[in-house]
C-alpha cells in the first residue's frame, strides 16, 4: 500500500508539468522518482516537491512562451495597439475639449483651460495612431511607452495626497500599457491595414469620434439650472449624459450605443483565434475598472466625505497591482484550452471521415 501512496503523491506533482512533457518523460520520471525512494517511504521527499514543482512550472513557462510566437498573437498585438491608442486619443482630446470648450458657468466653475500636458497627450496618442497606421511600429512603441513613463511621472506622484485621482486613472494607465505591449510585439509592416480592411479601420477611427462629439455636444447643450425660470427647467440625466427632455436623452444614449456596437461587430467580425486574443489583452483593464467600481467603492465615497486624503492599504495596492496580470494569465489558459479542445474535436471528426463504410 505505501508503493501504492508514494506513485499518487509523485503523479500529483508531476501533474504540474505540461501534458506534452507527461505524455512523453512521465512514466520514465515515476520509475525512476520510485526506484530512489527509501524503503517504507510513502511520501515524496521535500527535495523532490521542491525539484518537481520548480521544473514544471519552468517547464510550463517555455511552453507559455512558446505560444506567445504564434501568428494569432501578433495579429492580436496589432490590431489591439492600435484599437486601444484610437481609443486613448479618444479620451484625451474630450479632456482638451472639455478645457477649450464649456456652457456658460458661474465663476469659478469654468475650467481654466488646458495646459501643455493636455496638449501633449493628443499630441502623443496622435502619433502613436499615425505611426502604427504607417507601419513605423518602433515608433508608435516609443510614444505609447512615452506616454506609459508620463503618466508615471504627472499622476503617480499624487498618491498620497490624492490617491482617488490615482486610483480613477489607473484603468487608463492599463491602457496605455496594453498598447505599448501590444505594438513592441514584431509584426509585418502595415499589418493593422491588412488584418482589418477598409471598413473595418474606418470603423475603428469613426466610431470613437462619434463618441467624443456626443459627449462634447452633450456637454455643450445641457440645460442650466435657472432658479428664475417659470416653471423650473426640466432636467434628465442618465449616467452623466444630461439632456432637457426625455427624448433627446434617449437619442443620445442611442447614438452612443450605436457607435459603440458599430467598433465591437468590427472586433467580433475579425478570425476567431484573432478575437479571443484580443479579448484577452482587454480583459485586464475592464477587471481593474470592476475591481476599483465594486471593491474601492466604499473607500472613494469615505475619501469625498471626510474631507482628506484616506490612503489606501497594502492590501488594496497589492490588489490594484495584481488584478490586471492575474485576469491576463487566466485569459491566456482559458483561449489555450479552448483551442485545444477545438483542435481535438477536428481531429476526432476527420479520424471518423477517415473510417471505411464497412466498419
Amino acid at each position: 500500500m505505501s508503493d501504492d501512496d508514494l506513485e499518487r503523491g509523485y503523479r500529483r506533482l508531476l501533474a504540474v508539468y505540461p501534458w506534452e512533457h507527461r505524455r512523453v518523460y512521465e512514466d520514465e520520471m515515476l520509475a525512476v522518482l520510485i526506484a530512489d525512494a527509501r524503503p517504507g517511504q510513502r511520501r515524496p521527499a521535500a527535495a523532490d516537491v521542491r525539484d518537481l514543482v520548480g521544473g514544471g512550472l519552468r517547464a510550463r513557462l517555455r511552453v507559455g512562451a512558446r505560444g506567445f510566437t504564434q501568428p494569432s498573437w501578433a495579429d492580436a498585438a496589432t490590431v489591439a495597439g492600435l484599437l486601444v491608442a484610437v481609443v486613448l486619443l479618444a479620451f484625451a482630446a474630450k479632456g482638451l475639449l472639455n478645457q477649450l470648450i464649456h456652457p456658460s458657468l458661474p465663476p469659478g466653475f469654468a475650467p481654466s483651460g488646458p495646459d501643455l500636458v493636455d496638449w501633449l497627450r493628443v499630441a502623443g496618442w496622435a502619433g502613436v495612431c499615425a505611426a502604427a497606421l504607417i507601419g513605423w511600429r518602433w515608433v508608435a512603441a516609443g510614444l505609447a511607452w512615452a506616454g506609459v513613463l508620463g503618466w508615471s511621472v504627472f499622476v503617480a506622484p499624487q498618491a498620497a495626497d490624492n490617491p482617488t485621482y490615482v486610483v480613477d486613472m489607473l484603468p487608463q494607465l492599463a491602457l496605455a500599457v496594453v498598447t505599448a505591449a501590444a505594438l513592441t510585439v514584431p509584426a509585418p509592416r502595415r499589418r493593422a491595414i491588412a488584418l482589418l480592411g477598409v471598413r473595418r479601420l474606418l470603423v475603428l477611427v469613426l466610431a470613437p469620434t462619434a463618441v467624443v462629439a456626443l459627449l462634447v455636444t452633450n456637454r455643450v447643450t445641457s440645460p442650466t439650472f435657472d432658479f428664475s425660470a417659470v416653471g423650473g427647467v426640466s432636467y434628465q440625466i442618465f449616467y452623466g449624459i444630461e439632456a432637457g427632455s426625455e427624448l433627446v436623452l434617449w437619442l443620445y444614449v442611442a447614438g452612443l450605443a450605436a457607435a459603440t456596437s458599430a467598433l465591437v461587430i468590427a472586433v467580433a467580425t475579425l478570425p476567431a483565434e484573432v478575437r479571443r486574443r484580443i479579448v484577452v489583452m482587454l480583459l485586464p483593464v475592464a477587471a481593474l475598472a470592476l475591481v476599483i467600481d465594486s471593491a474601492l467603492a466604499g473607500w472613494v465615497t469615505s475619501t469625498m466625505n471626510m474631507g482628506h486624503a484616506i490612503p489606501l492599504v497594502p492590501a488594496q495596492w497589492a490588489m490594484l497591482l495584481l488584478v490586471a496580470p492575474v485576469t491576463f494569465l487566466a485569459g491566456v489558459l482559458l483561449v489555450r484550452r479552448r483551442e485545444e479542445t477545438l483542435r481535438m474535436v477536428a481531429l476526432g471528426r476527420n479520424a471518423d471521415r477517415e473510417q471505411p463504410l464497412g466498419r
